[in-house]
């Protein structure tokens, strides 16, 4: 992904929840992710965080995954798409 794609999916993020897909590092399978960094919806989750600026420039990326209801990252060369729910 270059930066301006990083700079939009981490702005979706931001405002909702986003599907993200992309390959597991250890075992190559694909992983379909619903994910967020939306603060009403992490406090939903009673997650208490405040969410600081992120680096479109970074090679990791770590969200709130619903389906987990855990903290997640990935590496961005790994998402192979992503989708505003």
């Amino acid at each position: 992904m270059d930066r301006n794609e990083t700079s939009r999916l981490i702005e979706a993020l931001k405002r909702g929840t986003v599907t993200v897909t992309f390959n597991k590092i250890n075992t190559g399978e694909v992983r379909v992710m619903p994910c967020t960094l939306n603060q009403v919806v992490l406090e939903a989750h009673g997650v208490k965080t405040a969410i600081n600026e992120i680096s479109p420039e970074s090679d990791h990326l770590a969200a709130w995954a619903l389906d987990k209801e855990a903290w997640r990252s990935f590496r961005l060369s790994t998402v192979t798409g992503w989708e505003v729910l």
